[in-house]
């Protein structure tokens, strides 16, 4: 069945949430939490499915308060416990339309309410937002992932940056957790436009002082911009969710399904008790249509992990998964980041190909778009934990970031 993993909000300790397998059969030692607390972040509630696998809908509560061991202990250290503070009432978080579920997450591991915003759209399709209390001197973070619709999102960020500076906000922080054009970081033919360059200009004359960015494309995105870029990644929710997983680390062969991502692939299958690395090799026809060629590695008789940063189609991901089954492998999990699901991806990866795809919710899942084999993991603690420490002054660099080498 489907299931959605999501944040625990200290105001509801009521919620009946279960607790993590604590055998996990995978040695990621370098991710493991310390019994500090139960809360990690993925800590998950396997929700009962609907039809289509959906999951029932999850109402968000907002705390004023947070208890200050309620952060995921693999984020903490006695340093950063004496010198974050996390009563800090010149922080605002406002959330644009685009994932309003993961900024209430964010905001509920943080403590904090969502700021009051108002966001309409016209009768001619033009966007206007106001905001509905004092930013005069506050250091604000604006969670707005440029998912589809990405034109309509994208211009609703650049108006919320604008509105903030206009409202003298000292610092304005852009947190993508979806970067929409990342794809479009330079030119394969004569001609073209470089198109993450063109948003990443749109955004620095907004008027951000920094983008705060979950697992983009390509590294060189974070070039593009004039301005800092804290970049983090979804994977280590991933991989403590296959952590909690009865798979013998001897049966695990981690998948590339190009050549594009083998170092992402690489520092995955690092992590996965140094698995096996198998690339799937194929030649792109057109945009969004993707030709398997042959497979490089040995999967006969394997668990295979396919790892990418994100799911459009599926073309990609389908087609390198019936390639794993034909050369052999006994089952094949899909694990991406971002969950575009262009269509027809549903068709393609309810198929029966896939064991699990295993995604984060960057972008929010449509309900029609559930599945049985669909998992949701929630990468708001993670973005919660790291508005905090942008925001003290903190170093961003701490495990499990630091250590998954793929910048």
């Amino acid at each position: 069945m489907a299931s959605i993993l999501r944040c625990p909000c200290p105001a509801t300790k009521s919620t009946p949430f279960s607790q993590t397998p604590s055998k996990p059969v995978l040695n990621l030692c370098s991710l493991k939490f310390s019994p500090r607390n139960p809360i990690k972040c993925n800590l998950a509630e396997q929700l009962k499915a609907a039809e289509n696998g959906k999951p029932p809908s999850s109402s968000y509560s907002r705390s004023s308060g947070m208890d200050q061991q309620s952060f995921p202990s693999f984020m903490a250290s006695t340093h950063f416990d004496s010198s974050i503070n996390r009563n800090d009432t010149r922080l605002r978080i406002f959330s644009g339309t685009a994932n309003p579920a993961l900024a209430q997450e964010i905001a509920c591991y943080m403590g904090l309410q969502l700021g009051k915003i108002k966001i309409k759209r016209f009768a001619d399709g033009e966007i206007y937002v106001q905001l509905q209390e004092s930013v005069r001197g506050c250091d604000v973070f604006l969670v707005q992932p440029t998912c589809p619709p990405a034109n309509e999102n994208l211009m609703e960020l650049l108006i919320m940056i604008d509105a903030c500076r206009r409202a003298s906000a000292k610092n304005i922080t852009a947190v993508i957790p979806y970067f929409g054009y990342a794809r479009a970081d330079r030119k394969t033919q004569g001609r073209e436009s470089i198109a993450a360059k063109l948003v990443a200009n749109l955004i620095t004359e907004a008027g951000a002082n920094r983008v705060l960015a979950c697992d983009l494309h390509s590294g060189q995105s974070m070039g593009y911009f004039d301005i800092p870029v804290d970049h983090v990644y979804g994977q280590p929710v991933i991989l403590d969710y296959l952590a909690s997983k009865t798979i013998c680390s001897d049966d695990l062969v981690v998948v590339s399904p190009d050549v594009g991502g083998v170092a992402r692939a690489r520092a995955f299958a690092k992590k996965l008790s140094d698995a096996p690395l198998a690339i799937v090799d194929k030649r792109r026809h057109g945009h969004n249509v993707a030709e398997v060629m042959n497979l490089i590695g040995d999967v006969k008789g394997k668990v295979a992990v396919m790892v990418d940063d994100m799911i459009d189609t599926a073309g990609t991901i389908s087609k390198g998964a019936a390639l794993l089954h034909q050369e052999g492998a006994r089952e094949v999990y899909a694990c991406s980041t971002h969950a575009v699901f262009s269509p027809p991806a549903i068709e393609r990866l309810s198929s029966g190909l896939f064991q699990e795809v295993i995604i984060t919710n960057t972008i929010p899942v449509l309900e029609k778009n559930y599945f049985p084999q669909l998992t949701v993991l929630s990468v708001a603690n993670l973005l919660g934990e790291t508005i905090w420490r942008v925001h003290d002054d903190c170093s961003v660099g701490f495990e499990p970031y630091s250590s998954l080498g793929i910048d």
